[in-house]
């Protein structure tokens, strides 16, 4: 119990706060986004706004540089997350065990597939709560994703310093780290029929 007490005390240092510039220079790319997809929502009287994406742009224009903010995470921690949503929605009905498995299952899914994108973690409740049809997935996950992901790339690579994306795709997966102990023989394999 005492190591789990030190655990939870912390210990460590507290970032620094943001520069007053960059701060400003980050809630406008935020009001951008937002403002784009909204005024859109309107203009074409289609829904393109969810209440993630405004935790989605803190990430895409205040720390940019973040594995949880490239365009991937984005799209695709949106995506997989609100298809797990539905698909849970429509199995097990809206009661709160199947909100529950589903955000725990979008969670496992966005690890899983390289797309962890934290605010997208609340899009199963999201879902849960609004009970949408399968369209829900175009319009707005997809869409106000990808007008985020537009705006980053426009506003993120106007500001002197900053390079956004950092990737696009990781194609080269990190070596495990090595066991300890050593490397580890491998067993021949034997199959018995």
């Amino acid at each position: 119990m005492p190591t789990l007490l030190r655990k939870m005390a912390g210990g460590g240092a507290c970032p620094e706060p943001s520069r007053p510039v960059a701060a400003l220079l980050s809630g406008l790319g935020a009001m951008l986004a937002i403002g784009f997809a909204a005024g859109l929502s309107e203009m074409l009287d289609a829904v393109l706004m969810m209440a993630p994406f405004g935790a989605s742009c803190f990430l895409a224009f205040a720390v940019p540089e973040s594995p949880l903010a490239q365009p991937r995470n984005i799209v695709f921690g949106h995506l997989i997350s609100s298809l797990v949503g539905l698909a849970v929605l429509i199995v097990l009905g809206p009661e709160w065990p199947g909100m529950a498995l589903a955000i725990g299952l979008a969670v496992s899914a966005m690890m899983w597939t390289g797309t962890s994108h934290a605010p997208a973690g609340a899009d199963p409740a999201v879902i849960f709560v609004l009970q949408p049809s399968p369209i829900f997935l175009l319009t707005p996950v997809l869409s106000g994703a990808l007008l985020i992901v537009i705006v980053a790339l426009l506003f993120n690579n106007l500001r002197p310093g900053k390079k956004y994306p950092i990737y696009w795709y990781r194609l080269n997966r990190p070596s495990p780290p090595p066991r300890a102990g050593g490397p580890r023989r491998r067993k021949a394999c034997r199959h018995r029929y």
